[in-house]
């Protein structure tokens, strides 16, 4: 028979738990962090109002472009080293050339003959150089001194220096048959207006109106190649070249329209002045300024990033058409309005524009 079980004393029960079973080959796991919450920084993009969007409103400026003026000449002692080798090195060459041409007498006289015939064609064509760098760096200095000039008969009661400004000023742009009506106008009024800064004020609309609306058309132009090149260029070398080519053939195109015509020599001194004037006030102002409005108002995610630099790239080349605009232009902007970088977004950007109801 079996027998009945033992009964075991009463005894409290354990709650159940849950147990983690770990290899012992297995790595053990890794905290887990806490995940952070959202936050807003200071650094985000604050959307730009339509009504302040230059992309919407070309008519409204990105930022006021600083008026470029031509850089003080100064006497350093690098240009006085510079002329001090100079005249050494012109020396030494002289003396080596009159010993050439000793020494080829010495062989045969014709050859001595040959090389002072090929000296002088050198000499004239030095002569030829030095006289038309010579006369670009006058009549560039010409514009300057009118500019200065018709400053001061602003200032004047009489309008005897006001005149003798509009006479150099109609000499200047004579050549130029887009001021014949200009300067038929002018003809007919003389001596009919005596108030200097009426005078100057009519020159610069007669005279000065039509060559702005060319040097407007020639930087629409300059910046609308530079646009389309930088934004299918595939290389940034190719970019930057390009860019300074269009630059120097903007400038030159802006020099000959207003009658400057500038030389080698003054051509590299005009540049100076202008990327001088960029490297101070100009490059840094846009970049920031065209970022902000295109990250601003969300266009970085409607265009591609090629055509949004191309776009850059342009109105930096319009800068520096405006820029050369102010360097070259006989006369300060006074009756006409000087052109800004927001005249030239629209023509860039006409899309953008087009759905605002622009033309």
């Amino acid at each position: 028979m079996s027998k009945p079980p033992i009964d075991e004393p009463n005894q409290p029960r354990r709650a159940p738990a849950a147990f983690t079973y770990v290899e012992e080959n297995s790595a053990p796991e890794a905290p887990r962090t806490e995940r952070r919450k959202p936050a807003s920084f200071s650094g985000e993009v604050v959307l730009t109002p339509d009504d302040e969007d230059p992309f919407l409103n070309p008519e409204q400026d990105l930022s006021p472009v600083p008026v470029a003026t031509p850089h003080k000449r100064r006497t350093s002692f690098a240009s006085i080293a510079a002329g001090a080798f100079g005249i050494l090195l012109s020396l030494a060459f002289g003396l080596w050339t009159d010993r050439l041409i000793r020494d080829l007498f010495s062989r045969a006289d014709w050859l001595g003959y040959a090389a002072l015939a090929v000296l002088a064609i050198g000499i004239l064509a030095v002569i030829a150089i030095v006289i038309r760098e010579t006369a670009g760096m006058m009549r560039l200095a010409a514009v300057q001194t009118i500019k200065a000039e018709a400053d001061a008969a602003v200032l004047e009661t009489r309008p005897a220096k006001a005149r003798a400004v509009v006479a150099r000023l109609t000499g200047l742009l004579g050549n130029k048959p887009e001021t014949a009506k200009g300067r038929a106008t002018l003809k007919e009024t003389e001596g009919e207006i005596i108030d200097a800064q009426h005078l100057i004020a009519l020159a610069e609309r007669e005279l000065l109106a039509p060559l702005d609306r060319r040097a407007r058309a020639l930087i629409v132009n300059s910046s609308k190649r530079v646009s389309i090149v930088t934004a299918v260029s595939p290389r940034a070398i190719v970019d930057l070249l390009y860019v300074l080519y269009e630059a120097a053939r903007l400038i030159r195109a802006m020099a000959e329209l207003y009658g400057g015509r500038p030389g080698t020599l003054g051509m590299l001194r005009l540049m100076r002045d202008v990327l001088a004037h960029l490297a101070v006030t100009g490059s840094i102002a846009i970049g920031d300024s065209l970022v902000q409005q295109v990250l601003g108002h969300g266009l970085a995610s409607k265009l591609s990033a090629r055509f949004g630099e191309g776009v850059i790239n342009g109105l930096m080349t319009a800068r520096i058409g405006i820029a050369a605009m102010d360097l070259c232009r006989p006369l300060t902007f006074r009756a006409l309005k000087r052109p800004g970088i927001g005249d030239f977004i629209g023509d860039l950007t006409p899309s953008m524009t087009a759905r605002n109801g622009n033309p």
